[in-house]
């Protein structure tokens, strides 16, 4: 085994610890949110469901093309404003925990296909994945006039781990990229199932 092998075994497995320590952790951390620059900072990076799904869309756009994290924007402004005006979905939380997956796969597949995918449809997946988490912290968001604050704080902190696993996987080899895609694709199946299986029990 190369040093480099199992450094990348190393950090895969490392990867996989600290996923499962986080799916420990409570799935979606949603209610009314605080207001305030800070707590909108630290809320999209709080739920495990919003934090893996920043890094998918980081690890995309360092895929496929970095114009997909301008879609993810355009996405989070669509679905923020229609969750604050009240709007909602069927089956919310898990649409956005499947959205994890939707983009991890996406990746996962970009990176074993000859051919570039087509971008139309990939922003398309990617705003959409964005828009749903994004509408979840609409309706999560305080009223008043903290409110501005707060969604500057959630845009920021979005922007910055999206920008940094983007940043971050461009720079490392490309199995390190497929890696971090399976296990991220791994941790959507294991939120979206989650609630199901304390169902069940």
């Amino acid at each position: 085994m190369t040093p480099f092998s199992s450094a990348r075994s190393l950090a895969l497995a490392a990867g996989a610890t600290a996923l499962a320590l986080l799916l420990a952790q409570p799935a979606q951390a949603h209610g009314i949110a605080q207001g305030g620059t800070a707590a909108g900072f630290f809320h999209p990076i709080s739920g495990v469901d919003h934090l893996l799904l920043l890094v998918s869309v980081g690890a995309a756009g360092a895929v496929i093309s970095p114009q997909l994290l301008l879609w993810a924007l355009a996405g989070a402004i669509g679905g923020g404003v229609f969750g604050a005006l009240g709007g909602t979905l069927p089956a919310q939380e898990f649409l956005a925990a499947l959205a994890i997956t939707a983009v991890a796969v996406l990746v996962l597949r970009s990176l074993r296909s000859q051919q570039s995918p087509r971008l139309g449809a990939c922003a398309a997946l990617v705003a959409a994945s964005v828009a749903v988490h994004a509408m979840l912290h609409g309706l999560e968001a305080p009223a008043g006039g903290s409110a501005a604050l707060w969604w500057l704080g959630a845009l920021s902190g979005s922007v910055l781990l999206s920008g940094g696993s983007f940043l971050l996987l461009r720079r490392l080899p490309v199995a390190w990229t497929r890696g971090a895609a399976l296990l991220l694709a791994l941790g959507g199946g294991m939120v979206a199932l989650g609630p199901i299986g304390l169902l069940v029990h």
